[in-house]
């Protein structure tokens, strides 16, 4: 008995120096567990280690989503596919595999208001969290207004530089406010500083065929929508809003029946 208080207190030292709690705890609740199974020395250590990494996983993915500035956590479980019957399961479960993170690759959702892109971007952003990679959300207007900060301190390369350093950037609601010529040249070196380097994940209301009036310059959409869909999964939703499903009013004054990618 005092051998084993003396092993118990050196695993607890261990793991205070280690600055890993789970693993005293892990080790203590498996050790009965361990002799009753007849599990070997390498079973019983990698049960205990899987505890640990396990916690830290977890802990690292939530504090990554809170730093992430998610509106609200909506994950893609709790999406609503019946609304939208169009929409393949099958490519949703893929990305959320996150290969498209490792191939720098881009999503885009396009669609009117109220079809769901705001909480299919979010649940992919959740993901992205949870598999490791750092996240970054905000509206396409919040992004401007941040790039134009940088712009007027004299930091703008830098900031571009840390942002790449974001394994996914989302930028909600491309469409809904015309920018300006200086906002839009700031939005497209925030594209371009990420082409091929890290992924995006944009919605908007409007087709690609229309971006050239938000950005008010047909030259600098068609660069950036170039840049965006070389390597994209674009996805079109349509019908009307989910949230006036259970109003009396049938459908909102911007959805059009355009809102495709072509």
């Amino acid at each position: 008995m005092p051998a084993a208080k003396e092993t118990i207190g050196q695993i607890e030292y261990y793991s205070r120096a280690m600055k890993a709690p789970r693993i005293r705890e892990a080790a203590t609740r498996l050790a009965d567990q361990a002799r009753e199974g007849g599990w070997t020395h390498e079973e019983y250590l990698a049960a205990v280690l899987s505890r640990e990494v396990a916690a830290r996983e977890a802990s690292g993915a939530e504090i990554r989503a809170r730093a992430a500035g998610f509106p609200a956590r909506k994950s893609l479980e709790d999406f609503n596919f019946d609304h939208q019957p169009g929409l393949k399961r099958d490519t949703i479960a893929h990305l959320a595999t996150g290969a498209f993170l490792t191939e720098a690759s881009n999503i885009v959702l396009l669609g009117p208001p109220g079809t769901g892109k705001t909480h299919l971007v979010t649940g992919l952003g959740l993901r992205a969290t949870q598999l490791g990679h750092r996240v970054l959300f905000a509206t396409a207007i919040d992004w401007v207004a941040r790039l134009q900060a940088a712009h007027q301190s004299g930091r703008l390369p830098q900031e571009l530089g840390r942002l790449r350093r974001y394994g996914l950037i989302i930028v909600d609601e491309v469409g809904y406010i015309p920018f300006e010529q200086d906002a839009a040249n700031l939005f497209f070196q925030l594209v371009s500083s990420r082409y091929e380097h890290a992924s995006l994940i944009l919605t908007s209301n409007l087709p690609f065929a229309r971006w050239g009036d938000v950005f008010g310059d047909q030259v600098v959409a068609s660069a950036m929508i170039d840049r965006i869909v070389h390597h994209a999964e674009v996805i079109t939703l349509k019908g009307s809003s989910y949230r006036l499903k259970h109003t009396q009013v049938d459908s909102l004054p911007s959805t059009r029946p355009e809102n495709t990618a072509e």
